[in-house]
């Protein structure tokens, strides 16, 4: 539905809907495990301000209270990419 969506409270990389769902998508790549894998980068800081910029976006595009909705990581390593769906909730 959208890439890059950016606001004052942060950015979500992806927003897709799949099953129902509303989805935010994160995408992290490594090209090395030197500073860890790119899951580990979404840390519980970075979570939160996905989770407030998705409220945002939830209320600017007009979403009724209680749209379904899952944040999803996609972590790139080299060229292996791993989907974690419902990587964190709200």
């Amino acid at each position: 539905m959208e890439r890059n969506f950016y606001s004052r409270t942060g950015e979500i990389d992806l927003i897709a809907r799949e099953d129902g769902y509303l989805v935010f998508v994160e995408v992290k790549y490594r090209s090395s495990w030197r500073f860890g894998s790119p899951e580990e980068a979404v840390t519980p800081a970075k979570q939160r301000s996905i989770v407030r910029t998705a409220r945002f976006y939830l209320l600017r595009r007009g979403f009724p209270e209680g749209t379904p909705c899952r944040f999803d990581v996609l972590a790139i390593d080299g060229e292996e990419l791993r989907l974690l769906r419902n990587a964190f909730s709200l």
